[in-house]
């Protein structure tokens, strides 16, 4: 989502007085409310034309506003913009006049990009500013994505031996390794890697040094795929790319560090939290793939089941009492949880949150970010929040007997607390609570409903195949015949839309725990999981195995991913 605050346009009109303050403000909104860059959104409200806009820009970067002719582009001035630098930066050469490559960007103002993208075009680089469209539409007619062609072109680019040794000591590498971080291929090598796992809708890239290679791995709907290893010696040089590109000490290789990167990849606003891991053989590296523009926080999209749907909605209406969500890492728990605060987020409600990290910066919400290091832990935020005057308040996650004491005394005090817990299942939650230390009393006096939730791979829409289930097939998930009637099991048979897997996006399936009078009772008495859990199954709670069931009927998913996770 934009960030209106920081928008280099908006802040070039106000230096000019080009808009007053209200239009700026209203500029803002529709950017929060839309997600539309602030150039598309003062054409659509008529406050300036595409023309003004660009020359605003033009004359803030000394330069000129030029068409795109696509008559003009020849291929000896197409080929001084590789075709994956193109794609990345949304960008075009426009003209060449000797060892001067005219480029046009989508986004000229990003002094970050305009800078990498000159590291890779051949010759010197003059910015022009032309429609975002137009190089766009450029883009995509003349540098087509070729599946991997990018990358495997780029391997064998880097293919020699003059980097850093592998078996340097770090000291000594040190300054040659300064210079490799910034040298062009190894540049354009990440951004390469990460325009690639944009491209296949990865949530998390995996660069993993071992004894004799270096791997990279992406996720893709929770299955790691490997693509094609690249020489052993760039593990350094890319390690520490990425490290720069976060923000780290390059030069601290024994300890665990974390940090963020924010980039624009093919004219989308994708953030990367990075975790860096010292191991046997050089550091690993993880990065978590955060793609603003793919993700909607709207509950409607998270597939609830419409009793589950209603319930949640009006659970986080409640003026007090506590909301869990639970599961284990990577199961949407803190989407869930984005989704209700999107919800409940007005004019008249204070709302807080603490995580570690922040995931996804929300309009109207302040945000705070754990930061054991300075002394910032999860108990301080919330004693502090207390003295804030909110109204809700999210927990990234309940973790000891303090927090959880918190969160509770947060909720006895007129606050609606949402949270996060990792139990196998919804009654498993109220279990580990009591484990903690927390008092029973006063779980079943604050907790109101625990949702249990997991991801499964969604069949393929272009290879679904119905299968007739055998009787080995319905005994695994504890059905009969009889019980499935004339319904249909389904899978994929894997065709180039999903890579072959059979599969392509993830849907998640649900349990609802509703604390009722019954199940305070057996929370007060201390009853073990099961009996909470048979005594919520008798008034209706549909478990996660039914709940996967239903969207096996529904031809959503296949009977393995059900049983992989439930």
């Amino acid at each position: 989502m934009p960030d209106a605050a920081n928008d280099p346009l908006l802040a070039l009109i106000r230096e000019r007085g080009l808009l007053d303050e209200m239009q700026l403000d209203e500029v803002a909104q529709e950017m929060a409310r839309s997600g539309k860059p602030s150039l598309q959104v003062v054409q659509d409200y008529g406050m300036m034309d595409l023309d003004t806009a660009l020359q605003v820009i033009a004359d803030h970067l000394g330069t000129m506003v030029t068409p795109v002719d696509e008559g003009q582009l020849t291929p000896d001035v197409l080929a001084t913009v590789p075709p994956e630098t193109a794609r990345m930066y949304q960008c075009v050469p426009v003209a060449q006049y000797g060892d001067t490559v005219q480029v046009a960007m989508a986004d000229p103002l990003n002094p970050a990009a305009v800078d990498e993208m000159s590291l890779t075009v051949k010759g010197q680089v003059q910015l022009v500013v032309a429609s975002p469209a137009e190089v766009t539409r450029a883009v995509e007619k003349f540098y087509p994505a070729l599946a991997g062609g990018g990358y495997a072109e780029m391997l064998k680019e880097l293919g020699g031996d003059d980097l850093v040794p592998a078996t340097e000591e770090p000291k000594a590498g040190l300054l040659k390794l300064d210079d490799a971080v910034n040298d062009a291929p190894i540049v354009k090598f990440v951004n390469l890697v990460l325009m690639q796992a944009v491209q296949d809708r990865a949530s998390d890239i995996h660069f993993e040094p071992f004894e004799d290679e270096f791997k990279i791995r992406y996720r893709v709907d929770g299955a790691l795929y490997e693509m094609t290893p690249p020489p052993k010696h760039l593990a350094q040089p890319v390690t520490s790319r990425l490290k720069v590109m976060a923000n780290l000490n390059i030069s601290e290789r024994r300890l665990p560090q974390d940090g963020r990167i924010s980039v624009n990849i093919a004219g989308k606003q994708i953030d990367l939290r990075v975790s860096t891991l010292p191991t046997a053989f050089g550091e690993s590296v993880v990065l978590r793939v955060l793609d603003r523009s793919s993700v909607n926080l709207e509950i409607e999209t998270l597939g609830f089941p419409k009793d589950v749907h209603e319930y949640v909605v009006e659970a986080i209406n409640q003026p007090n009492g506590i909301f869990v969500v639970t599961g284990p890492t990577g199961c949407g728990k803190t989407t869930t949880l984005y989704s209700c605060l999107r919800r409940v987020n007005a004019i008249d409600t204070k709302l807080l949150t603490v995580e570690d990290p922040v995931e996804f910066d929300i309009e109207g919400i302040m945000q705070v970010q754990v930061n054991e290091g300075a002394g910032l832990t999860f108990m301080k935020a919330l004693r502090a929040f207390l003295r804030q005057d909110p109204d809700i308040i999210m927990l990234g996650e309940i973790r000891d007997l303090e927090t959880a004491q918190i969160a509770i005394q947060a909720s006895l005090t007129g606050h609606l607390v949402l949270s996060t817990l990792h139990t196998n299942d919804a009654a498993g939650a109220v279990t580990r609570l009591v484990d903690m230390g927390v008092e029973p009393f006063l779980i079943s006096s604050t907790l109101l409903a625990v949702l249990a939730q997991r991801l499964v791979r969604r069949v393929c829409v272009r290879c679904k195949t119905s299968l007739e289930p055998n009787a080995e097939q319905l005994a695994t998930v504890g059905m009969s015949a009889l019980d499935v009637g004339d319904k249909s099991f389904f899978y994929g048979r894997g065709c180039p839309t999903c890579n072959d897997t059979g599969y392509k996006g993830r849907k998640g399936i649900f349990e609802l725990l509703v604390v009722t009078d019954p199940i305070r009772t057996l929370i007060n008495e201390r009853a073990p999981t099961v009996v909470i859990r048979q005594k919520a199954i008798e008034m209706g709670m549909v478990t996660l195995r039914d709940d996967g069931m239903r969207s096996v009927f529904n031809a959503e998913t296949t009977v393995e991913e059900v049983l992989k996770y439930t």
